[in-house]
């Protein structure tokens, strides 16, 4: 069969909402048309993706499947399309995915200033899939933290980066200067590969509504300060180490002088 990419646009509306109504009005469409065409994409696939009552939306297991599939399907082909465009005006145009906390400017501004006629765009690569962006179309280059899945990627170090506790500001560690890993020993920690939470701000409305506790790296830490946590050193933490990352088959020029650039820059001296 051919997945109809609208109605596919559709269930991811109304999946991110959990509403028909307010799907519905994202879209500028009718709610009883949304609903239609959300029925016609199931009864195509043959499974039901939504479990509707009178007051919410949610999704079945198949839901959750086809939504995750979505967020790879939906990305790549606007990046294809991009891509399609800029050859038809003859522009360059390069797209540098970058972890949170991660500052990829310098090295932009030092690329532009050689490369001016080049449209940048920066992709922000989400904690638990930072080399996605790279893998459906939409960045070239990636300034990511390690681990992830390196599999047919070229990686160049740049740099180490240490991790710190973030913790609600009124937990009983939070007036210590230091710890060290046997001080969290038993504390609930946020973010095992059990329970992975969608974005940074969802992850620190968490820990400051409760007793969680998270390692971060310092520079998230920085980029996200909030009075009602506390960022605390870890003495014995092990350290994150920060890289670029580009498909191993890409040699392109202009990639190879944002490489270069971008790892002069980038590096610490």
């Amino acid at each position: 069969m051919d997945l109809d990419l609208r109605k596919l646009r559709y269930f991811v509306a109304v999946a991110e909402h959990r509403h028909f109504g307010r799907a519905a009005e994202q879209l500028y469409i009718a709610q009883p048309v949304l609903s239609r065409q959300i029925r016609s994409l199931e009864q195509e696939l043959g499974s039901t993706l939504l479990l509707r009552t009178t007051r919410s939306v949610e999704l079945t297991t198949a839901g959750k499947q086809l939504y995750e599939e979505a967020q790879q399907i939906l990305p790549s082909i606007a990046a294809a399309v991009r891509r399609v465009h800029d050859a038809d005006q003859g522009l360059q145009r390069l797209a540098v995915a970058f972890s949170p906390g991660l500052h990829v400017a310098d090295a932009i501004r030092a690329f532009t200033s050689r490369h001016a006629d080049v449209e940048i765009d920066v992709v922000p690569a989400r904690w638990w899939e930072q080399d996605r962006p790279l893998r459906d179309g939409r960045a070239q280059v990636g300034y990511l933290r390690r681990p992830f899945d390196e599999t047919g990627l070229r990686i160049i170090p740049i740099g180490r980066e240490t991790r710190v506790a973030c913790m609600p500001a009124a937990h009983p560690l939070a007036s210590r200067q230091e710890l060290t890993s046997a001080d969290l020993d038993g504390e609930p920690m946020l973010d095992t590969p059990k329970r992975r939470t969608l974005t940074l701000e969802e992850k620190f409305e968490l820990i400051a509504s409760g007793r969680n506790i998270a390692l971060i790296p310092l520079g998230v830490a920085r980029s996200y300060s909030r009075p009602d946590l506390v960022y605390l050193p870890v003495s014995d933490a092990p350290e994150v180490e920060t890289c670029l990352a580009v498909a191993a088959d890409r040699r392109e020029r202009l990639l190879r002088d944002f490489l270069d650039i971008a790892t002069a820059t980038l590096r610490p001296a």
